[in-house]
């Protein structure tokens, strides 16, 4: 069996026996490295060499918690939560409360698709937003796992098919790689080539909210570890203001220097500045949005390493071979089949930025070989992409809805995020991308 399968299958087997992510992608690797032909040290350097590439993602991720807890201490998440509170408890109205409940999802839904194309801040708002409204998600009964998919529906959806933002950023590496893989395409056709898989997310979407996960879900209420300890503060004009200065401060940082890191800090440097937070703060602030964004900063580091090995190996480009091989002339199950390689690389390796280029270099002299029009190739390394970021247990796109939603342990990582979007996205982006590809042929 080809080391790419052995590696991805061996890490999903472990995570889906509840074997923590970080664990399960080193032995992943391991496995992959040695059925691969390396020997053990061989493989261990190379996993090590890798996890390098992901001390900056780690770092930016960590000083985005510390943002994120800076503006939960200015009193604006206690702010908004009132908002909702007094709609929600008005003698328990079914009509209010169902209200609400739009509300709620509504709103996540939008501040998920704007933190990738009108504001890109990515998963940063998450721990800023979702563990202040756990308890009323708890009154409400909503069950965390629409919640898991609206939220990663809306990080990942919008930067595949708009070109603004981390959209942009997603386009450009798919239009640069494809051209150095011998195939120059116009940028302005990527959007066309992803509207029919992007379809099959928003129809999963719906699937998930209005039928699979609408019903009523009991959990426990329990203090939640970053915003019960501090002690409350009530939000005033003076905060507001300032929190928003620090926003657009943040977002102006990080489009300057193409640095998240840089944005968190000048995001903080803002609150800290006009007194909406105070300086012998600072050290708690850091520590408490480090502790927030530990296990994402962990799993991104763990999976470069993966990444590293897999590439070591050599053996993606001998499995989209054999499916060359066996499919010779057959359009249709040689798509399918490229979606499927493109599903388990990427989900193993649980980025589509990083793993862009891996496929890109393999599909495009195949696809041309099967003769691919441009947009329907243009089609396949997108969709063949995006599965990584929607359902992968190791992208942030699934890890950051779980930072936010198990504040107070109640929401398992693989089955209460990673399955659902699995089944609610990667399966129609397989199917959907496999229609668009054959449409566009």
């Amino acid at each position: 069996m080809n080391a790419v399968i052995i590696a991805v299958l061996v890490m999903l087997v472990l995570s889906l026996l509840r074997v923590n992510v970080v664990f399960a992608l080193l032995i992943g690797a391991l496995a992959g490295g040695l059925s691969g032909g390396l020997s053990f040290i061989d493989t261990v350097s190379a996993y090590t060499d890798g996890l390098g590439a992901g001390a900056t993602i780690a770092l930016s991720y960590a000083m985005l918690g510390g943002f994120a807890v800076a503006i939960s201490r200015t009193g604006i998440p206690e702010l908004l939560v009132s908002k909702v509170l007094k709609l929600v408890n008005k003698e328990g109205e079914a009509t209010r409360e169902n209200l609400a409940k739009a509300l709620i999802i509504f709103a996540l839904l939008v501040m998920a698709i704007f933190s990738q194309n009108l504001i890109p801040i990515h998963i940063a708002f998450i721990p800023l937003l979702v563990p202040p409204i756990l308890h009323i998600l708890n009154e409400l009964r909503i069950d965390r796992r629409l919640i898991a998919t609206v939220l990663t529906f809306g990080l990942t959806a919008p930067y595949i098919l708009l070109p603004y933002g981390f959209g942009l950023i997603f386009h450009e590496i798919v239009a640069t790689q494809m051209e150095l893989a011998g195939l120059p395409i116009d940028m302005a056709d990527i959007p066309k080539a992803m509207v029919i898989p992007v379809g099959g997310m928003v129809i999963g979407l719906v699937v998930a909210v209005f039928i699979a996960y609408r019903k009523p879900r009991d959990y426990h209420t329990k203090i939640s570890t970053t915003i019960e300890e501090t002690p409350k503060k009530v939000a005033s004009k003076k905060d507001i203001i300032v929190t928003i200065l620090a926003l657009f401060a943040a977002l102006y940082g990080q489009i300057q220097t193409d640095s998240m890191i840089i944005g968190a800090l000048a995001g903080i440097l803002v609150l800290y500045i006009f007194g909406a937070m105070k300086w012998r703060e600072a050290d708690d602030v850091l520590s408490a949005g480090m502790r927030m964004m530990a296990f994402i900063g962990f799993v991104m580091i763990s999976a470069n390493g993966f990444a590293s090995v897999i590439q070591a190996t050599g053996a993606v480009e001998p499995l989209v071979a054999s499916v060359a091989d066996a499919f010779n002339g057959n359009k249709g199950v040689a798509a399918f089949f490229m979606l499927v390689v493109g599903l388990l690389v990427t989900m193993g390796i649980g980025s589509s930025f990083a793993t862009i280029p891996i496929i890109a270099a393999i599909f495009v002299p195949l696809s041309m070989e099967f003769g691919f029009s441009t947009i329907a190739i243009i089609s396949l390394i997108g969709t063949a992409g995006a599965l990584g970021d929607a359902g992968s247990p190791a992208s942030d796109s699934t890890l950051g809805p779980t930072a936010g939603l198990n504040m107070d342990g109640q929401h398992n990582h693989i089955w209460d995020t990673c399955v659902p979007t699995f089944i609610y996205y990667n399966i129609p982006l397989v199917v959907f991308g496999w229609f668009a590809v054959m449409f566009m042929a």
